[in-house]
């Protein structure tokens, strides 16, 4: 049996298919048209821009062309049509009928609702996080958390399997500066994140700062790569006790990872590290070199990427240690081994859009299968009010500070702690989430937890309210159904298409632009409209129950949890 919204998805194509054919008719079958969801439902359920696309093209008048269409739209859809008209400079605005919407919006109370099949049979490895052990996890990796989490919920919800993955730097200058310092007050056994943290940055000044250290640092660098990668038995006493405080420092860092990612609400499939890439990614290299791929220079191993109009990177250096860029060759090469996929998704930061175009370049130059589905997705830098943080200055503000000073405002106005915990990362979330894919976040914790719109509490407080007039104890429920359609029901029916796009765009902020808009409505229907102990109280206490269930599916697709009370 069709479900509704797999009708609703067909009138779009109905509507696609006649004016389609219309344009081809009037001699312009190349005009590229829309057919959109109006932003506002006043405009209908429907809007094409075709008569405006094709009038240049044809050198006819847009509102005379618009008519046309308008009628042929009208006559394809029927009665599932109440409305087809011209509006502004030939826009084509359509509106489903009463009984449409009511049809779609039954499903709105299913298990089911808002999942599609768009990804369906896809196998999509997702990377994101992805903090550096020896550092405390930053801000822009808790972004990437964020970001990359809802990117897989919504990929879930189209049907795809997903398979989520983080990759950090074990092994490199970071580990080498946390390391050197760490040896120089003695350190022979890890304690704490906030330990490792503090011994990165004072290696990260000294380097700065001295050059005795700066040297002392690079050679300590070359000597864990080499310690890392070989057998322990051969290893000399302190190159064990080099081996152990690295083990161990690691250990520490993922568990303080792997706390937050919890409270995040997300969590990985697989965990991959420098120091397993280096290797494959090597044997990548060397391949390429032979194939002429890669070149020396200068003592190093380099992709001239001007070639295709890019820029030159580095994959080995002159000291012969590998970079970034030899360790994304291996773990191309790693993912491809433990997982089959058909793509794979790595969502960064957006100031690392010029190096996965070279990456991605130079692979396609030597493994072209993978470079063809492996995708990146860049996301913006994330500051505070106080301006953008310099991890290697010590003013850096770290994913843990700022859950937690969230967290403590949160808790001024919700005395229990798991309540705040959930107001608090809504708040944040909601803050990453709701701008466009590559945007900058300024992110301000007072505005984060306004219950006046456009945060994470105004939709989290939307749902409880809903939920709250659901648990009322109603004796007596009026079962009168009105004329038309409340503007909240049209508004209800759009969310499977709003996921399937931003699950197709990898852009969450469609979805979380729509749960505002959502939110609102459901505000101005539960202020302006008497449910229990109306006529229409039944009908009225399943809007809110179809309110409610997409909220949530929404807010969970999101990741933004969902308090029972505020």
């Amino acid at each position: 049996m069709e479900t509704a919204f797999a009708t609703l998805l067909h009138m779009e194509e109905r509507i696609r298919e006649v004016v389609g054919k219309a344009l081809a008719e009037a001699g312009a079958p190349s005009a590229t048209f829309s057919v959109e969801w109006p932003a506002d439902p006043a405009h209908g359920d429907f809007a094409t821009n075709a008569a405006m696309a094709a009038a240049k093209v044809l050198g006819r008048n847009p509102k005379e062309l618009a008519e046309e269409l308008a009628g042929k739209v009208k006559s394809a859809l029927s009665e599932d049509a109440a409305d087809v008209s011209v509006a502004g400079p030939g826009f084509v605005n359509i509106t489903l009928a009463s009984a449409a919407v009511r049809r779609v919006a039954e499903d709105a109370l299913t298990d089911e609702w808002g999942n599609a099949n768009g990804e369906a049979g896809l196998r999509v490895m997702i990377e994101y996080g992805n903090p550096n052990p020896f550092k405390e996890m930053h801000i822009g990796h808790m972004m990437g958390a964020i970001i990359g989490e809802s990117i897989s919920r919504l990929s879930e919800a189209e049907g795809a399997k997903v398979l989520r993955d983080t990759f950090g730097g074990d092994v490199g200058p970071q580990v080498a500066k946390a390391l050197w310092a760490l040896m120089k007050d003695g350190v022979t056994d890890v304690a704490s994140a906030q330990e490792i943290g503090k011994a990165y940055i004072h290696g990260s000044a000294a380097y700065e700062e001295s050059e005795t250290a700066k040297k002392e640092i690079d050679d300590l660098n070359v000597r864990i790569y080499r310690v890392v990668e070989a057998d322990p038995n051969t290893l000399s006493g302190d190159d064990r006790a080099l081996l152990s405080l690295w083990r161990k420092g690691r250990e520490v860092s993922m568990e303080e990872f792997n706390r937050i990612f919890a409270l995040l609400g997300t969590r990985h499939d697989y965990a991959f590290f420098d120091s397993e890439t280096t290797a494959p990614g090597m044997t990548l290299v060397n391949e390429a070199l032979a194939k002429g791929v890669l070149e020396e220079s200068e003592g190093a191993i380099v992709y001239k990427g001007e070639k295709k109009g890019l820029h030159t990177l580095v994959f080995v250096t002159s000291r012969g240690t590998p970079t970034y860029e030899t360790k994304d060759f291996g773990l191309a090469l790693i993912k491809e081994e433990r997982a089959e996929t058909d793509q794979v998704i790595i969502v960064t930061a957006i100031e690392q859009v010029g190096h996965f175009k070279v990456v991605l370049a130079a692979l396609e130059d030597v493994a072209p299968a993978l470079a063809k589905k492996t995708t990146h997705v860049a996301h913006g830098l994330l500051t505070l009010t106080t301006g953008k943080m310099s991890s290697r200055k010590g003013n850096v503000i770290t994913a843990a500070e700022l859950i937690r000073e969230v967290i403590e405002k949160a808790s001024e106005k919700n005395d229990d702690p798991l309540i705040a915990e959930q107001v608090a990362i809504g708040a944040l979330k909601y803050m990453i989430l709701r701008s466009a894919p590559g945007a900058n976040v300024v992110f301000d914790p007072e505005k984060s937890l306004s219950l006046d719109g456009d945060s994470g509490p105004y939709l989290q407080y939307a749902l409880v309210r809903a939920k709250k007039l659901l648990a009322s104890d109603t004796k007596s429920a009026g079962d009168a159904t009105p004329t038309e359609p409340y503007a909240i029901e049209r508004l209800i029916i759009r969310f499977p298409a709003v996921v399937a796009r931003a699950a197709k765009e990898r852009a969450p902020h469609h979805l979380t632009q729509y749960l505002t808009q959502l939110a609102a409505a459901w505000n101005s229907f539960y202020a302006n409209e008497q449910v229990l102990g109306s006529p229409e109280e039944t009908y009225k206490l399943r809007i809110a129950n179809t309110f409610a269930n997409t909220m949530t599916k929404g807010l969970t697709l999101l990741g933004i949890p969902t308090p029972e009370r505020m």
